[in-house]
């Protein structure tokens, strides 16, 4: 049952969970979507940075999204991720997506090769073209070294399908600009954890949360604080979650999220190589980290 993204609220960039033999755990993938659910979440993105998706294959890729779609049965919408170096491979994947019944997708900027203005513009412009999902542009110069400037969001303006922004850029003031420019053309959606609060308050429609992975129930409350003007349950909240909150801009925070899941039932620590798992000084702090953030995990009902 398809349902179309409306690019508001809580968005998961969901973990992809392995066994032990190297194989992907579709029964714990749909144990952790079923706590999202339970939670409210209001959509799934699969395969992004925490999904590992550049160490997946298509058919996993296939794999994740069918169970998904199932697990989802036409309660939020499933979006996919697309990071590809060559135009073509992108449009090809955007397809395969649709296909596959994917409602939406989040579109990276040309992977390994930092294209200008004008060749971002073309890479965009021509995925957008090649598929009729609605498309949320993945905005994250800091990790992916290209900005998708206001400039380029003008002239992307004419595509009807390219609906949503990722707001990764760490700069909070893009906000206001996109607001300046567009108004309410382009939905955002915050996408870096530890200035999540500060994005909704300045106006962002939504979180595309990575520790929600671990706790979608205090990613939820969160949002609804935010979104209810209860800035000082927002803010306590906040200050509990700020430790947690801050794995997810770490180099491996693939590791750190999974341990994190591990923590609260709902993942493994199981990673896909070039990844390890974690050890020693380094598995110890963050482990002291999450729990110490469980041994004083707030009562939600209260705030």
């Amino acid at each position: 049952m398809a349902v179309t993204p409306t690019w508001q609220g809580v968005y998961p960039a969901l973990l992809t969970p392995f066994t032990a033999d190297d194989t992907v755990d579709l029964d714990l993938f749909e144990t952790n979507l079923l706590a999202q659910l339970e939670a409210g979440v209001h959509g799934f993105i699969l395969g992004g940075s925490l999904g590992e998706a550049s160490t997946l294959t298509l058919s996993e890729k296939q794999q994740l999204l069918e169970r998904a779609l199932a697990v989802s049965n036409g309660r939020v919408p499933v979006v996919m991720n697309i990071a590809e170096s060559v135009t073509s491979q992108a449009i090809r994947a955007a397809k395969e997506a649709e296909e596959g019944g994917a409602d939406g997708l989040m579109l990276l900027p040309p992977m390994r090769y930092s294209a200008d203005e004008r060749e971002n513009v073309a890479f965009f412009q021509a995925v957008a073209e090649s598929t009729s999902l609605p498309i949320m542009l993945y905005n994250n110069p800091v990790d992916y070294k290209i900005m998708i400037s206001v400039s380029m969001f003008q002239q992307l303006a004419k595509l009807p399908n390219i609906q949503a922004v990722k707001e990764s850029t760490r700069d909070l003031t893009n906000i206001v600009r996109m607001r300046n420019a567009f108004g309410d053309r382009f939905k955002i959606m915050g996408g870096v954890d530890t200035l999540a609060l500060e994005a909704l308050l300045l106006g962002a429609d939504g979180w595309v949360g990575g520790l929600v992975d671990a706790f979608p129930q205090e990613t939820i409350t969160l949002y609804q604080l935010a979104q209810n003007g209860q800035l000082e349950e927002a803010r306590q909240l906040y200050g509990w979650f700020m430790p947690l909150l801050e794995l997810d801009i770490h180099p491996k925070l693939v590791q750190y999220i999974k341990l994190a899941a591990t923590a609260t039932g709902i993942g493994s620590e199981f990673v896909r190589a070039p990844r390890l798992p974690l050890v020693g000084e380094e598995r110890a702090r963050v482990q002291q980290i999450i729990q110490q953030a469980l041994a004083i995990r707030p009562e939600l009902s209260v705030l």
